[in-house]
């Protein structure tokens, strides 16, 4: 639950506190914006680490060297220079990715007959570490300055790591604590099974990713006040919680996970068409529904890694190309996004757009959630 915790306050905390980075260190809108970049594109790149280093030293190792990456990362990043800044930055980005990968694999090595509950356990605490990182930064750098704010993040990591060492010191490589076993990468990438996961595992990022950066700018320009709107994105992460707490716990034991990712991407889709639709007319409304939508689809996304594979090397090499190939797919959306607003001048085609995009997650989805696929 703590690793999982830290898998995004790195990430959430730096867009609450951009203003305070950019004017102490003289950074462009751009500059400003390529800190996040820097760390989602190491998400979708540096996620093929995981299974090297898990087949040389084992999962439970390392998770820990992710945590112990991730604290220097955010201690770096925190230090004074623009060079320290984007080095640090990368390097926590690599962490996550690590830990990203690492996650569905030791639920299915430590719990394998409770795969449903422990997924949604750990993914319930990812959600609610970036929530409460997004509403924490700006009051923590009010009080103590935002390179303080920014490195709190390390304490939550090394918190994590402290606990989670004498699981992993006291675990050989040899007993355990290592995988089966390499899966071969070409024997992987020529399965089905892996391009449905790696498919609906990018989508549902990406309409993730186009929410996060747009929803509240979207509020704004139907009217509605910017603290409102902000509360608005909180309340769709806070029903995102409630998603991821009860969603894998069915899903995992139910023979076929189709009518849950249809369930989740309806509602998704329900979210999309209220913002278009009536942004002002019960907008908490709307938010509730997208958030249990995209809380469920992560979570369904997580859950499949676990299914499809039959052990933890196998989980670990499909976690590496489906959540890799699924963050670089989920880093074009908000960009996208962008463009068919600046091209249309509204936000008409651009939510438009999103919607379609949930048709194709759930197209891809339910293909990956058909009972008993082909394992890969």
């Amino acid at each position: 639950m703590l690793a999982a915790w830290n898998l995004r306050p790195a990430l959430a905390g730096v867009s609450p506190l951009l203003p305070d980075i950019m004017g102490d260190l003289g950074l462009t809108a751009a500059q400003g914006g390529a800190i996040t970049t820097v760390m989602v594109v190491c998400l979708g790149l540096l996620g093929p680490l995981a299974p090297v280093l898990a087949g040389r030293v084992g999962l439970d190792r390392t998770l820990l060297v992710g945590l112990l990456l991730l604290a220097a990362g955010v201690l770096v990043r925190s230090a004074d220079g623009v060079v320290a800044l984007y080095g640090g930055a990368a390097l926590a980005g690599a962490a996550i990715a690590i830990m990203n990968v690492t996650m569905p694999a030791l639920a299915k090595q430590h719990f394998p007959t409770r795969i449903g509950p422990i997924t949604g356990v750990y993914v319930s605490s990812l959600v609610a570490g970036a929530a409460a990182a997004s509403a924490a930064m700006v009051p923590l750098a009010g009080m103590v300055g935002w390179r303080s704010a920014a490195g709190s993040a390390a304490l939550l990591a090394l918190l994590a790591a402290l606990i989670w060492a004498p699981q992993a010191l006291r675990t050989s490589p040899r007993h355990g604590g290592r995988p089966s076993g390499h899966r071969p990468y070409r024997a992987l990438l020529r399965n089905r099974t892996t391009w449905l996961v790696t498919a609906f595992m990018g989508l549902q990022s990406l309409t993730f990713y186009v929410t996060l950066a747009w929803l509240p700018t979207i509020f704004q320009s139907a009217g509605v006040a910017a603290v409102q709107a902000g509360y608005l994105l909180g309340l769709a992460n806070a029903a995102q919680i409630a998603a991821t707490l009860t969603v894998p716990v069915h899903a995992g034991s139910a023979r076929s996970q189709v009518p849950h990712v249809t369930i989740a991407a309806i509602l998704t889709i329900i979210g999309y068409g209220g913002v278009l639709f009536a942004p002002t007319t019960t907008p908490w409304l709307w938010m509730i529904v997208l958030g249990l939508g995209q809380g469920a689809s992560i979570a369904l996304a997580l859950l499949l890694i676990a299914l499809r594979a039959p052990d933890p090397a196998s989980v670990t090499a499909l976690s590496a190309v489906a959540q890799s190939s699924g963050y670089v797919l989920a880093a074009m959306g908000p960009v996208a996004f962008g463009l068919l607003h600046q091209l249309s001048g509204g936000w008409r085609v651009p939510l438009l757009a999103g919607i379609g995009v949930c048709v194709f997650q759930l197209a891809f989805g339910a293909l990956a959630a058909r009972p008993a696929p082909a394992r890969v």
